[in-house]
Formats: structure tokens, C-alpha cells, sequence
């Protein structure tokens, strides 16, 4: 596969891809989330405000695109990939909160408790959070066995909880001010942020009824672009830091929380991510063609600027 700097990378390609898979959820998403005239009429509000106020929607395209490389096509994809948006929105809710992060702004635009306030940004998490899971026990899908459906919640259920998101962000909130090993950094990475697009991937594996072999590999790979998905986080916000400053490449690391650049520095963070992203590509040798978008998002992953 060519690397970006060989100008023939088929990005083009990919964000076709991405922007059809926007289409699909964010269409889906607008016909799940409750109407803004129904009561209570600022709590819907606010989850409508929560969901439907932008995104790269990564996590839906990852389920899409998973799908795809197990050989089925974006029909019947849509419930599944709604509802990982879904938790994924919950989860910045939350996270933007005074007692969490305490973060004013998101995507350009104030966060929810600033937009609403916090008691109904709270409700509103709560409720996008169930909302996700009754969207995928209303699978009406002629190909999702109870079974599947079963297992589809059981994954994401945990992605979500003490064991996955929820967890991370647990540890990461007790680790202000506090060092941390690359393996406790690393356990919260693929909690926090890996835990949610792992599962994103097994869902999308599960509803085209994927045998086990490839459940196994298309599981390695989101295990892979997950925790990548975070050392690019990490690399990127110390990069904009430095250029926000003097531009130097000489940052001084000191987080309130710790990251990858902050125990082993900048450069062999890049290095991480792009092994990561390696052993991504290696996870989906032999697939063919169909996982062509699962390997064009890896490299999108490790090579974003925002």
C-alpha cells in the first residue's frame, strides 16, 4: 500500500467512503433521537444538540467498513453504527463535565452543560447511553440472528463499562498529577478511547455474521487502531502546544495528565502509532479488496491533524 507522501495514496477514496457513511448514520441517528416537541422538550434537545452537532463519525465508519471486509454491504449496518455514536456522544457529555474534564467547548461550539446546563447534560448522557442500547435491541434486521443481537450488546456493553470506557476514564481521572508506567498509560489508552472503536469493529464484523478466524483478526485490528487512535491524540495535542507557543520542537512535557509523549517523548510516540498502524495492516493480511476501507482508515488514523 503507498504511503501518503507518495501522492498516490487513494484518500479521494476514502473520504467518499466516509462522507457516504456520515450520510447513512447521521441520517439513521436523526430518525432514532426523540422529537424536540416531545416532552421533555430540553432534555431531547439536548441529546439531539449532543449527537447531531458534528463529528467524523470514525466509530460508525469503523463498523461500516468492518461489515464490508466480512463480506456484507451497509444495508442492516446502520443500527449498530447508530448506536456506537451514540455511546461515543454520552461519553463527551460526560466527559465535558465540571466533575469530569471540565471542558467549555466541543467541536467549536460550547459543550452541552454550557449550551443547556449541567443537571440536563447529565440526563441527556444518561439517556443517549440507553437510547444505544435500545436501538440495538430493535434490530430489525432479517440477517441479525437473537443470538447475534445477544452478542452485539454483550460487546458493547462492555466496551462501555468499568472493564472498558467508563473504566479508562475512571483511571485517568486518578491519575492527575501522578506517573504512571507505559503499562498503566497504555491499559487506560485502550480502555478509555481503544475499548469503543474495538468494539466498533467487532460490531460491524458480528452483523455480516463473520466466521471466527476473521472475528479474530478484524478484533486484533481494532485493537491495534484503537490504541493508535490515542498516541495520535496524545502527539497531536503537544504538537498544536509547541506551535501555539514559540513553535519550537523542544516541548516541555508537563501534563496534568499523563500521556505517551510525556514517559517516552514525541518522537518514540510516532513511532508507536506508526507499528500500531503496521500491525493493523498485517491483522488483514490475506482479506482482499474488502478490507481496503478497514486499511485506508488506519492509515487516516495515524496520519489525522486533528
Amino acid at each position: 500500500m503507498k504511503s501518503p507522501s507518495d501522492g498516490m495514496f487513494p484518500f479521494d477514496r476514502l473520504d467518499r467512503r466516509r462522507a457516504g457513511h456520515r450520510r447513512r448514520v447521521n441520517g439513521a441517528l436523526e430518525q432514532w433521537l426523540p422529537d424536540p416537541r416531545e416532552a421533555p422538550q430540553r432534555l431531547h434537545k439536548a441529546m439531539r444538540y449532543a449527537v447531531l452537532g458534528g463529528g467524523k463519525r470514525v466509530r460508525a465508519t469503523l463498523v461500516y467498513a468492518a461489515a464490508e471486509a466480512a463480506g456484507a454491504g451497509p444495508e442492516g449496518v446502520d443500527t449498530p453504527a447508530c448506536a456506537v455514536e451514540l455511546i461515543h456522544a454520552y461519553s463527551l457529555v460526560h466527559d465535558d463535565l465540571p466533575a469530569m474534564d471540565d471542558d467549555d467547548f466541543r467541536r467549536g461550539r460550547p459543550s452541552c452543560h454550557r449550551a443547556f446546563d449541567e443537571a440536563t447534560a447529565l440526563l441527556a448522557g444518561d439517556a443517549l447511553q440507553t437510547l444505544a442500547f435500545e436501538v440495538l435491541c430493535s434490530d430489525s434486521s432479517p440477517a441479525t440472528s437473537a443470538g447475534r443481537r445477544c452478542r452485539m450488546l454483550e460487546v458493547l456493553s462492555r466496551a462501555s463499562g468499568s472493564r472498558g470506557m467508563a473504566g479508562g476514564q475512571a483511571i485517568d481521572l486518578a491519575s492527575v498529577g501522578k506517573p504512571l508506567t507505559l503499562d498503566e498509560l497504555e491499559q487506560m489508552h485502550r480502555r478509555k478511547t481503544g475499548a469503543l472503536i474495538q468494539a466498533a469493529v467487532q460490531l460491524g464484523a458480528l452483523c455480516a455474521g463473520a466466521d471466527d478466524a476473521t472475528m479474530g483478526r478484524l478484533d486484533a485490528y481494532g485493537c491495534c487502531v484503537g490504541l493508535a487512535f490515542q498516541i495520535q491524540d496524545d502527539v497531536l495535542d503537544i504538537e498544536s502546544d509547541a506551535v501555539t507557543t514559540d513553535g519550537g520542537s523542544d516541548v516541555d512535557f508537563t501534563p496534568r495528565k499523563p500521556t505517551y509523549p510525556s514517559i517516552v517523548g514525541l518522537a518514540e510516540s510516532r513511532e508507536k502509532v506508526t507499528a500500531l498502524h503496521e500491525c493493523a495492516l498485517d491483522c488483514l493480511t490475506g482479506m482482499g479488496e474488502s478490507a481496503d476501507t478497514l486499511r485506508l482508515l488506519s492509515e487516516y488514523i495515524v496520519t489525522r491533524r486533528y
